[in-house]
């Protein structure tokens, strides 16, 4: 947890008001990755990791926000009539203000952030920041929304101003948590439903130390390839082909449009299995769902990286781990594994050394817990 008083002091060098603090925690996702902007099936939880905001009104039309983990301060005005993407971080603050003010009446606010999520480790940092300062903005305006609302505000922010287009798994994992429970979010009615995490199993991520900008990068590309495919299905998303239309129509789409949508399809069907496994106890079946999906991401998707691709193969040759698999919008970041708790040392150690053989430096391996969705502070 970041120690309120180090904020409390950045905060005093914006204004001598006295704060309120609020917390917005990162996620993993331990299997469907890359369909909830296909509307399909997720299964992430929010970690003990998080974004806290200190924020007090101001007396103006003004926001100025303060990055302790940038060491920068930005500044904008809510009645700027054209407001423009920076390239920033600080974009991240001023698209929810944005998304926020075509909801509810915003007043001007000074807030200050510090995180313990790491920043392009595929945790979601950017949803953790955007709930952070949304719900600081809502808050010091004497507003409020629903999680759903300020998760889709949060992504409002993210597609189209930032221009990442990315689905709305992170921003609802972020607001919803649930302590000890995973989520399993369907991505098209936005239903979500508690799923308990085994007591005797822990979640591990290890941070392969490969950052992203997935704004700049093939991310796009893949939505834009799944768009195509379901269109040539004649379809919604490629949420509604099923395993079976897949098999029988796929020899219609072109590569690598065939092998992107069995991605989807197939890591849909994966999601729902693993929940199924998950329910019954049957941690081998869930790792088993795990490891299919890194090897579809890696080879039909093609969003691994060979950093990834070493973690989790060395993750499979280690006693008492279910599975392991990349985890994030890819290209870099992080691997999460399930693995008993009594092998959780054995496999972090199996992964730094491994991975310094191969890179010559360690990968962050840290235990995650799931945790309670964003909340005031006290």
């Amino acid at each position: 947890m970041i120690e309120l008083n180090g904020l409390r002091d950045a905060f005093a060098e914006l204004t001598d008001r006295a704060p309120r603090f609020f917390r917005a925690p990162g996620r993993v996702n331990l299997i469907g990755e890359h369909v909830d902007y296909s509307e399909g099936f997720v299964l992430p939880l929010a970690i003990d990791r998080a974004t806290v905001a200190a924020a007090a009104p101001r007396g103006d039309r003004r926001v100025r926000v303060r990055s302790l983990d940038e060491n920068a301060t930005a500044e904008f005005d809510l009645d700027d009539p054209d407001p423009q993407p920076a390239g920033a971080w600080s974009d991240y603050a001023r698209g929810v203000a944005l998304a926020l003010a075509r909801r509810v009446p915003l007043s001007g606010a000074d807030v200050a952030l510090r995180t313990t999520v790491p920043i392009g480790a595929g945790l979601s940092s950017s949803a953790a920041f955007e709930l952070a300062v949304g719900l600081a903005l809502l808050t010091v305006s004497g507003a409020a929304l629903s999680p759903h609302e300020l998760a889709h505000a949060a992504q409002e922010a993210e597609n189209g101003f930032v221009g990442l287009r990315s689905g709305i798994m992170d921003q609802l994992a972020s607001a919803l948590g649930v302590r000890d429970h995973a989520l399993l979010i369907d991505c098209r009615t936005e239903e979500v439903s508690t799923v308990p995490l085994p007591a005797g199993a822990a979640i591990l991520i290890a941070d392969s130390g490969v950052k992203h900008e997935l704004a700049g990068s093939a991310y796009n590309d893949r939505r834009a390839q799944s768009e195509e495919a379901a269109r040539r299905f004649g379809v919604r998303t490629l949420r509604d082909v099923s395993v079976a239309d897949f098999a029988r129509r796929s020899a219609m789409l072109p590569e690598p449009l065939r092998r992107r949508a069995r991605h989807v399809v197939g890591e849909n069907a994966r999601v729902l299995a693993t929940v199924v496994a998950l329910r019954e106890g049957d941690l081998a079946t869930a790792g088993a769902h795990m490891y299919a999906s890194h090897d579809s991401l890696r080879d039909d998707y093609e969003v691994s990286a060979p950093e990834l691709d070493l973690l989790v193969d060395t993750a499979r040759h280690v006693g008492g781990v279910y599975g392991a698999r990349m985890t994030g919008g890819g290209f870099g970041g992080s691997v999460v594994a399930l693995v008993r708790r009594d092998a959780a040392g054995a496999l972090s150690a199996a992964l730094e050394s491994a991975y310094a053989a191969r890179y010559a430096r360690k990968p962050l391996i840290t235990e995650v817990r799931a945790s309670d969705g964003a909340a005031p502070i006290g």
